[in-house]
């Protein structure tokens, strides 16, 4: 089984570059779910430790809202999607205003929660696709689940939840900004995939680095 000091600097490449290719795929989708224009900074991916995840994000007090799916299939891998708070509240937003017009008040945390789910089912679907159209392989994703809590105490559920499938994530931080011109709002977002033991070996030899 691989790990991490075994990957040679061509590798880290061709992985990282999954990740900015999956990025765009997601931010594709994004703008067309959201009927608006969609402006996106170049991702920075890397392959971590998944006992490491921490160190790349902020302060693990942060309240976040965070989207989980599983996908089965030929590259078998956990995803996540994680946003603040803020900015998954603004998201929602964004796609109850495109779906409804005005925002009827006082909605139910469901509705709200299902509108984000909705929202982070669509980035990793995406971004899963863009990832096994580029090697050739299928997927069947299942239904997300979401989650809100503490930073640190999400980041411990993957660790102990996903740890005992795989022990590295690919993990792809990007800001968007939404809307252009004087209506620009920056959104952040992260993505982390979890892959299976034997996913990244799969990954590596269909991109012909191994």
């Amino acid at each position: 089984m691989l790990d991490l000091s075994s990957f040679n600097n061509l590798q880290l490449d061709a992985i990282r570059e999954v990740g900015n290719i999956g990025t765009g795929n997601a931010a594709t989708a994004l703008s067309k779910l959201l009927s608006c224009m969609i402006d996106m900074d170049v991702p920075k991916a890397d392959l971590v430790s998944i006992y490491s995840l921490s160190e790349y994000y902020g302060d693990p007090d942060t309240i976040v809202a965070a989207v989980f799916v599983r996908s089965l299939g030929d590259f078998g891998c956990s995803l996540i999607f994680i946003q603040n708070e803020e900015d998954s509240a603004l998201m929602v937003d964004l796609l109850l205003k495109q779906q409804f017009g005005e925002i009827p008040p006082d909605l139910p945390q469901e509705m709200l929660d299902s509108a984000f789910g909705e929202v982070g089912n669509i980035i990793l679907s995406s971004f899963l696709n863009a990832v096994n159209m580029l090697i050739g392989t299928e997927h069947q994703i299942s239904v997300p689940g979401i989650a809100h809590d503490m930073l640190a105490s999400i980041l411990d559920v993957v660790a102990s939840i996903f740890g005992q499938l795989g022990d590295m994530a690919l993990v792809v931080n990007t800001e968007l900004r939404i809307g252009g011109n004087e209506n620009e709002r920056n959104i952040s977002g992260h993505i982390v995939m979890l892959p299976d033991p034997n996913a990244l070996e799969l990954l590596l030899r269909k991109l012909q680095v191994l």
